[in-house]
Protein backbone atom coordinates (compact mmCIF):
# COMPACT_ATOMS: atom_id res chain seq x y z
CA UNK A 1 0.00 0.00 0.00
CA UNK A 2 2.81 2.56 1.03
CA UNK A 3 4.49 1.75 -2.61
CA UNK A 4 1.23 2.27 -4.84
CA UNK A 5 0.53 5.09 -2.85
CA UNK A 6 4.13 6.53 -3.04
CA UNK A 7 4.03 5.64 -6.65
CA UNK A 8 0.69 7.50 -7.68
CA UNK A 9 0.42 10.20 -5.44
CA UNK A 10 -3.23 9.77 -5.17
CA UNK A 11 -5.25 7.44 -3.04
CA UNK A 12 -7.91 7.22 -5.92
CA UNK A 13 -5.81 5.19 -8.13
CA UNK A 14 -4.30 3.48 -5.65
CA UNK A 15 -6.54 2.27 -3.96
CA UNK A 16 -8.05 1.31 -7.97
CA UNK A 17 -4.86 -0.82 -8.07
CA UNK A 18 -4.95 -2.22 -4.66
CA UNK A 19 -8.75 -3.55 -5.39
CA UNK A 20 -9.70 -1.32 -2.20
CA UNK A 21 -11.91 1.55 -1.59
CA UNK A 22 -10.40 5.13 -1.26
CA UNK A 23 -11.59 5.49 1.89
CA UNK A 24 -10.15 1.99 3.70
CA UNK A 25 -6.82 3.26 1.93
CA UNK A 26 -7.18 6.38 3.52
CA UNK A 27 -7.62 5.15 7.24
CA UNK A 28 -4.63 2.35 6.51
CA UNK A 29 -2.50 5.38 6.02
CA UNK A 30 -3.57 7.95 8.79
CA UNK A 31 -3.62 4.57 11.09
CA UNK A 32 -0.04 4.25 10.10
CA UNK A 33 0.96 7.67 10.67
CA UNK A 34 -0.67 7.42 13.82
CA UNK A 35 1.14 4.59 15.23
CA UNK A 36 4.63 5.81 13.99
CA UNK A 37 3.30 9.56 15.31
CA UNK A 38 4.82 11.28 12.07
CA UNK A 39 3.33 12.71 8.77
CA UNK A 40 4.28 10.61 5.98
CA UNK A 41 2.35 12.78 3.01
CA UNK A 42 1.69 16.08 2.69
CA UNK A 43 -1.37 16.63 0.83
CA UNK A 44 -1.24 18.97 -2.28
CA UNK A 45 -3.91 20.00 -4.82
CA UNK A 46 -2.09 17.36 -6.93
CA UNK A 47 -2.58 14.55 -4.45
CA UNK A 48 0.34 13.40 -1.74
CA UNK A 49 3.84 14.01 -1.86
CA UNK A 50 5.92 12.28 0.78
CA UNK A 51 7.49 14.02 3.36
CA UNK A 52 11.29 13.25 4.64
CA UNK A 53 9.59 10.76 7.21
CA UNK A 54 7.93 8.98 4.54
CA UNK A 55 10.42 9.05 2.36
CA UNK A 56 12.62 7.07 4.52
CA UNK A 57 9.61 4.65 5.11
CA UNK A 58 9.44 4.19 1.45
CA UNK A 59 12.96 3.16 0.93
CA UNK A 60 12.02 0.52 4.14
CA UNK A 61 9.29 -0.84 2.27
CA UNK A 62 11.45 -1.15 -1.37
CA UNK A 63 14.18 -3.31 0.80
CA UNK A 64 11.43 -5.15 2.48
CA UNK A 65 9.81 -5.80 -0.92
CA UNK A 66 12.93 -6.27 -2.76
CA UNK A 67 13.81 -9.09 0.32
CA UNK A 68 10.16 -10.73 -0.24
CA UNK A 69 10.63 -11.34 -3.84
CA UNK A 70 13.85 -12.74 -3.51
CA UNK A 71 12.23 -15.27 -0.70
CA UNK A 72 9.85 -15.99 -3.10
CA UNK A 73 12.01 -16.69 -5.85
CA UNK A 74 14.71 -18.80 -3.99
CA UNK A 75 11.88 -20.97 -2.60
CA UNK A 76 10.22 -21.63 -5.99
CA UNK A 77 13.95 -22.40 -7.63
CA UNK A 78 14.28 -24.53 -4.26
CA UNK A 79 11.46 -25.81 -5.32
CA UNK A 80 12.38 -26.92 -9.05
CA UNK A 81 15.90 -27.73 -8.59
CA UNK A 82 16.97 -27.90 -5.71
CA UNK A 83 20.07 -25.15 -5.55
CA UNK A 84 18.23 -21.77 -5.04
CA UNK A 85 18.68 -18.87 -7.05
CA UNK A 86 21.30 -15.77 -7.02
CA UNK A 87 21.04 -12.45 -8.54
CA UNK A 88 24.48 -11.09 -10.13
CA UNK A 89 24.90 -7.01 -10.77
CA UNK A 90 27.89 -6.18 -13.02
CA UNK A 91 29.26 -2.99 -14.13
CA UNK A 92 30.87 -2.52 -17.22
CA UNK A 93 34.40 -3.85 -15.90
CA UNK A 94 33.46 -6.90 -14.78
CA UNK A 95 30.91 -8.14 -17.33
CA UNK A 96 32.86 -8.91 -20.04
CA UNK A 97 35.57 -11.01 -17.74
CA UNK A 98 35.01 -12.20 -14.32
CA UNK A 99 31.80 -12.16 -14.05
CA UNK A 100 31.00 -14.38 -17.04
CA UNK A 101 33.78 -16.98 -15.72
CA UNK A 102 32.16 -16.68 -12.33
CA UNK A 103 28.89 -17.69 -13.49
CA UNK A 104 30.16 -20.57 -15.92
CA UNK A 105 32.11 -21.97 -13.03
CA UNK A 106 28.88 -21.91 -10.55
CA UNK A 107 26.98 -23.44 -13.31
CA UNK A 108 29.49 -26.54 -13.30
CA UNK A 109 29.34 -26.86 -9.70
CA UNK A 110 26.30 -26.32 -9.13
CA UNK A 111 24.04 -27.61 -12.26
CA UNK A 112 20.67 -26.90 -10.64
CA UNK A 113 21.75 -23.44 -9.87
CA UNK A 114 19.31 -20.19 -11.47
CA UNK A 115 21.37 -17.45 -11.95
CA UNK A 116 20.23 -14.09 -13.27
CA UNK A 117 22.56 -11.69 -14.51
CA UNK A 118 21.80 -7.79 -14.80
CA UNK A 119 24.53 -5.13 -16.09
CA UNK A 120 24.04 -1.89 -15.24
CA UNK A 121 26.22 1.24 -13.63
CA UNK A 122 27.57 1.12 -10.10
CA UNK A 123 25.24 4.09 -9.42
CA UNK A 124 22.49 2.16 -10.46
CA UNK A 125 22.84 -0.92 -9.24
CA UNK A 126 24.46 0.17 -5.31
CA UNK A 127 20.23 1.04 -4.72
CA UNK A 128 19.35 -2.39 -6.38
CA UNK A 129 21.58 -4.26 -3.92
CA UNK A 130 19.81 -2.31 -1.09
CA UNK A 131 16.27 -2.85 -2.10
CA UNK A 132 17.34 -6.57 -2.54
CA UNK A 133 16.81 -6.89 -6.44
CA UNK A 134 20.35 -8.23 -6.70
CA UNK A 135 22.23 -10.49 -4.40
CA UNK A 136 25.48 -9.89 -5.27
CA UNK A 137 27.05 -6.24 -7.35
CA UNK A 138 30.67 -7.02 -9.08
CA UNK A 139 33.00 -3.63 -10.09
CA UNK A 140 35.09 -0.62 -9.74
CA UNK A 141 35.21 -0.20 -5.65
CA UNK A 142 32.55 2.49 -4.73
CA UNK A 143 33.07 2.18 -0.77
CA UNK A 144 31.93 5.82 0.34
CA UNK A 145 28.47 4.91 -1.07
CA UNK A 146 27.93 1.16 0.45
CA UNK A 147 25.24 0.95 2.85
CA UNK A 148 26.01 -0.30 6.65
CA UNK A 149 24.58 -3.89 5.81
CA UNK A 150 26.89 -4.34 2.71
CA UNK A 151 29.85 -6.56 2.82
CA UNK A 152 32.73 -5.71 0.76
CA UNK A 153 35.50 -7.48 -0.47
CA UNK A 154 38.40 -6.24 -3.54
CA UNK A 155 39.07 -8.88 -6.06
CA UNK A 156 41.87 -7.13 -8.06
CA UNK A 157 43.39 -3.80 -8.96
CA UNK A 158 42.45 -3.28 -12.71
CA UNK A 159 43.72 -0.23 -14.70
CA UNK A 160 41.62 0.77 -17.73
CA UNK A 161 43.32 1.32 -20.96
CA UNK A 162 42.21 2.82 -24.77
CA UNK A 163 40.46 0.88 -27.13
CA UNK A 164 39.72 1.17 -30.68
CA UNK A 165 38.85 -1.04 -33.56
CA UNK A 166 40.95 -2.58 -35.55
CA UNK A 167 40.41 -1.05 -38.46
CA UNK A 168 41.14 2.62 -36.75
CA UNK A 169 43.86 4.63 -37.50
CA UNK A 170 46.22 4.81 -34.78
CA UNK A 171 46.64 0.81 -34.42
CA UNK A 172 49.60 2.23 -36.20
CA UNK A 173 50.82 4.30 -34.38
CA UNK A 174 53.35 3.42 -31.22
CA UNK A 175 53.31 6.45 -29.19
CA UNK A 176 50.53 8.20 -28.77
CA UNK A 177 49.45 12.18 -27.50
CA UNK A 178 46.16 13.69 -26.04
CA UNK A 179 46.23 15.59 -29.40
CA UNK A 180 46.20 12.15 -31.55
CA UNK A 181 43.41 10.99 -29.25
CA UNK A 182 41.04 13.90 -29.28
CA UNK A 183 41.37 13.96 -33.14
CA UNK A 184 38.49 11.42 -32.61
CA UNK A 185 35.07 10.85 -31.47
CA UNK A 186 35.19 9.21 -28.14
CA UNK A 187 32.76 6.64 -26.73
CA UNK A 188 32.24 7.30 -22.66
CA UNK A 189 30.61 5.75 -19.80
CA UNK A 190 27.91 7.46 -18.33
CA UNK A 191 28.71 10.30 -15.86
CA UNK A 192 29.13 8.77 -12.15
CA UNK A 193 30.29 5.48 -12.84
CA UNK A 194 34.15 5.01 -11.58
CA UNK A 195 35.67 4.50 -15.36
CA UNK A 196 34.01 8.29 -16.16
CA UNK A 197 35.64 9.67 -13.50
CA UNK A 198 38.97 7.72 -14.27
CA UNK A 199 38.90 9.52 -17.30
CA UNK A 200 37.56 12.96 -16.56
CA UNK A 201 40.77 12.73 -13.75
CA UNK A 202 43.02 11.92 -16.24
CA UNK A 203 41.72 14.84 -18.88
CA UNK A 204 41.75 17.57 -15.78
CA UNK A 205 45.23 16.88 -14.79
CA UNK A 206 46.44 17.07 -18.49
CA UNK A 207 44.21 20.39 -18.67
CA UNK A 208 41.69 19.05 -20.91
CA UNK A 209 38.01 17.71 -21.43
CA UNK A 210 36.22 15.56 -23.26
CA UNK A 211 35.98 15.91 -26.82
CA UNK A 212 33.09 17.97 -28.29
CA UNK A 213 31.33 15.26 -30.10
CA UNK A 214 30.99 12.01 -28.31
CA UNK A 215 28.76 8.60 -27.32
CA UNK A 216 27.29 7.87 -24.03
CA UNK A 217 26.88 4.20 -23.48
CA UNK A 218 26.76 1.71 -20.62
CA UNK A 219 26.64 -1.37 -22.41
CA UNK A 220 30.06 -3.69 -23.40
CA UNK A 221 28.47 -5.07 -26.27
CA UNK A 222 27.06 -2.60 -28.00
CA UNK A 223 30.64 -0.35 -27.34
CA UNK A 224 32.46 -3.47 -28.83
CA UNK A 225 29.94 -3.46 -32.09
CA UNK A 226 30.72 0.23 -32.51
CA UNK A 227 34.34 0.31 -31.84
CA UNK A 228 34.83 -2.27 -34.76
CA UNK A 229 32.58 -0.39 -37.22
CA UNK A 230 33.78 3.27 -36.64
CA UNK A 231 36.59 5.26 -35.69
CA UNK A 232 35.03 5.86 -32.51
CA UNK A 233 37.63 5.54 -29.63
CA UNK A 234 36.93 4.06 -25.86
CA UNK A 235 37.93 2.74 -22.69
CA UNK A 236 37.93 -0.59 -21.08
CA UNK A 237 39.29 -2.13 -17.92
CA UNK A 238 42.92 -3.74 -18.60
CA UNK A 239 41.36 -7.63 -18.20
CA UNK A 240 38.72 -6.89 -20.54
CA UNK A 241 40.41 -4.68 -23.12
CA UNK A 242 43.52 -7.76 -23.10
CA UNK A 243 40.48 -10.38 -23.90
CA UNK A 244 38.82 -8.56 -26.45
CA UNK A 245 42.53 -7.90 -27.90
CA UNK A 246 42.90 -11.86 -27.65
CA UNK A 247 39.79 -12.54 -29.45
CA UNK A 248 40.84 -10.07 -32.61
CA UNK A 249 37.78 -7.92 -31.39
CA UNK A 250 39.53 -4.81 -29.82
CA UNK A 251 42.97 -3.18 -29.97
CA UNK A 252 44.60 -1.58 -26.63
CA UNK A 253 46.31 1.98 -27.76
CA UNK A 254 49.54 2.56 -25.93
CA UNK A 255 48.34 5.72 -23.91
CA UNK A 256 48.31 5.28 -20.14
CA UNK A 257 44.92 6.70 -18.77
CA UNK A 258 46.29 6.86 -14.78
CA UNK A 259 46.75 3.79 -11.96
CA UNK A 260 44.90 1.10 -11.32
CA UNK A 261 41.50 0.92 -9.45
CA UNK A 262 40.34 -1.56 -7.13
CA UNK A 263 37.16 -4.34 -8.75
CA UNK A 264 34.87 -4.92 -5.90
CA UNK A 265 32.20 -7.46 -4.96
CA UNK A 266 29.60 -6.11 -2.60
CA UNK A 267 26.68 -8.53 -1.35
CA UNK A 268 24.66 -8.07 2.28
CA UNK A 269 25.15 -9.65 5.18
CA UNK A 270 21.74 -11.35 5.46
CA UNK A 271 21.98 -13.05 2.41
CA UNK A 272 25.73 -14.90 2.47
CA UNK A 273 24.18 -17.80 4.15
CA UNK A 274 21.81 -18.66 1.03
CA UNK A 275 23.77 -21.60 -0.71
CA UNK A 276 23.91 -20.15 -4.39
CA UNK A 277 24.63 -16.79 -3.27
CA UNK A 278 27.96 -18.59 -1.23
CA UNK A 279 29.13 -20.61 -4.01
CA UNK A 280 28.53 -17.81 -6.55
CA UNK A 281 30.61 -15.74 -4.10
CA UNK A 282 33.29 -18.60 -4.08
CA UNK A 283 33.25 -18.13 -7.98
CA UNK A 284 33.80 -14.99 -7.80
CA UNK A 285 37.39 -14.82 -5.56
CA UNK A 286 38.15 -17.89 -7.92
CA UNK A 287 37.57 -16.21 -11.16
CA UNK A 288 39.61 -12.90 -9.66
CA UNK A 289 42.62 -15.00 -9.54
Amino acid sequence: MLLSIAETGNLSQSAEALNTTQPALSKWLKDLEDDLQLTLFERHARGLRPTIYGQAMIEHAKRIDGHLDSARDDMRALRESGSGMVTIGTSGVSAADLVPLAVAKLVEQMPCAQVRVHEDTMNRLLPQLQHGEVDIIVGRAVVSQAADDFKAETLYRDPVDFVVGHAHPLTQRESLTWEDMLAYPWIVWPEGTPTRGALNNALAEAGLSLPRYSVESNSSILNITLLQNSHLLGTASHRAASRFQAMNLLHILPMPLGSAATVTMYWRSNNESRKAVAMALDCLRLGAN
